[in-house]
């Protein structure tokens, strides 16, 4: 799959798991995309690997510096504390919510789909999660399975780091295929 003259913003804070952004992104320039990390900060993010900080990454863009007219996709890694941090965070909300109302497709692994919980884009979708979030998904409306990868409609969803090269390879051909009639803001 070819992304040449794609930007794909990846929306991250501190405590980001370090795979769940580092192996997406890697793959998305490996096919051609333009990746831009979006935070709540300009400067450095610090990685969760392994039960304790790691690896710092640097802000390409604030959300109060940027537009989702700008990017073509979203990329939402996982962690704990990355995805709690972004829905306290109504700009970060919003910024997830317009992905939807612009047709474009979404990527979320592991703890990732919390925003997507806050930005209420769930109800009536097929997701995945990480296990401790299927309660949360569902009382929001989503139907959850336990599955490596999840699409619906332009919104992919995958459990954990090990799902990986499953999550990877629907991400991109998903980007690929660009917007999505179907991915809506309610469905």
């Amino acid at each position: 799959m070819n992304l040449n003259g794609k930007k794909i913003a990846i929306l991250a804070t501190d405590g980001f798991e370090e795979s769940e952004l580092r192996v997406p992104q890697e793959a998305l320039e490996k096919a051609g995309a333009i990746t831009e990390i979006v935070s709540l900060e300009i400067g450095d993010i610090k990685s969760w690997v392994n039960g304790s900080w790691g690896k710092t990454y640097k802000v390409d863009q604030t959300l109060s510096s940027t537009t989702t007219s700008e990017y073509d996709a979203l990329l939402l890694p996982g962690g704990v504390i990355n995805p709690d941090l972004l829905r306290r965070n109504e700009e970060a909300v919003k910024f997830v919510r317009a992905f939807f109302a612009e047709h474009k497709p979404v990527a979320a692994i592991c703890h990732g789909p919390q925003i997507l919980i806050d930005a209420e884009v769930v109800k009536h979708r097929t997701m995945t999660s990480f296990i401790s979030i299927r309660k949360d998904l569902e009382n929001a409306g989503a139907k959850w399975i336990d599955q490596e990868v999840v699409c619906d409609a332009g919104l992919v969803t995958s459990r954990t780091p090990q799902d990986l090269n499953a999550f990877v390879a629907k991400m991109i051909e998903e980007f690929s295929e660009g917007k999505h009639k179907k991915q809506l803001l309610e469905r």
